[in-house]
């Protein structure tokens, strides 16, 4: 305890001393709000194997009923109940305390919006599930839109602008990042004091170079994350604890 403690408090330190702090965020911060990861123990790929093809992209244009089964489970996630947690309530403090530049995070809940975080400081790395998107012209707008005619009976509802293939605009395996919140987000990572990566296993590529990106850049790394990540060494402060009590005791001690 005393250790974690100390760690908080050196964390404290770097922050206060920082010009520029970017956090990145990866699904570690929501299993504490009850939204289960994807590989981990109790992951939803690792209990079923099959649910993966959903977020595959391939598989998705290739196959109606992966369609089907996608915007089924759309339908029947708890998701939408899910309220953030303290972690990412601790995150909005930083902002406020004018701690936090850029807010990277590879969740697509949108709880940190529904924390409060300010949207121009948020970059949705691998997208949201708030919104729709058309594979072929690019239509967007509220998933919902979407969601009511599947309630409404079309299990695989085509755009209505140009009959492409819909899906949530988050970014699946097999499709590209949005250049333009990649080129935002190392830019951030390149000129911050302080990275901050919390929840995240820092193995999912492009996006685990963004510590490395900071660490080059003369940046002090901090890790918050259960498991050992392959970028702990060099990291200035790293912790084990639970992020929804770390983050509120890092910001207490600002």
């Amino acid at each position: 305890m005393n250790d974690e403690r100390e760690t908080v408090a050196q964390i404290a330190g770097l922050l206060r001393g920082a010009r520029s702090v970017v956090a990145l965020t990866g699904a570690g911060i929501s299993t504490e709000s009850g939204i289960p990861d994807f590989r981990g123990p109790d992951g939803v790929w690792t209990k079923n194997p099959e649910a993966e093809k959903t977020a595959n992209l391939q598989h998705y244009l290739a196959e109606r009923e992966v369609r089907i089964r996608s915007w089924r489970q759309r339908i029947d996630t708890d998701m939408w109940t899910k309220t953030p947690n303290a972690g990412h309530r601790a995150l909005v403090d930083l902002e406020r305390r004018d701690r936090l530049d850029t807010l990277v995070t590879q969740n697509v809940d949108s709880l940190h919006h529904k924390a409060g975080s300010s949207p121009a400081r948020v970059i949705e790395i691998h997208g949201t599930v708030r919104d729709y998107e058309c594979l072929t012209c690019h239509d967007r707008g509220p998933i919902e839109i979407v969601l009511d005619r599947v309630r409404a009976g079309d299990p695989d509802p085509a755009c209505l602008a140009c009959e492409g293939i819909l899906k949530s605009a988050t970014i699946s395996f097999g499709q590209n990042l949005v250049p333009a919140d990649l080129d935002r987000a190392q830019s951030a990572a390149e000129r911050c004091d302080v990275f901050m990566a919390i929840g995240t296993s820092l193995t999912v590529h492009p996006v685990a170079l963004l510590p490395e990106m900071a660490l080059r850049s003369g940046a002090h790394l901090v890790i918050v994350n259960a498991q050992a990540t392959p970028f702990d060494r060099a990291a200035t402060a790293v912790t084990r604890g639970q992020i929804g009590s770390v983050l509120p005791a890092i910001v207490a001690e600002l």
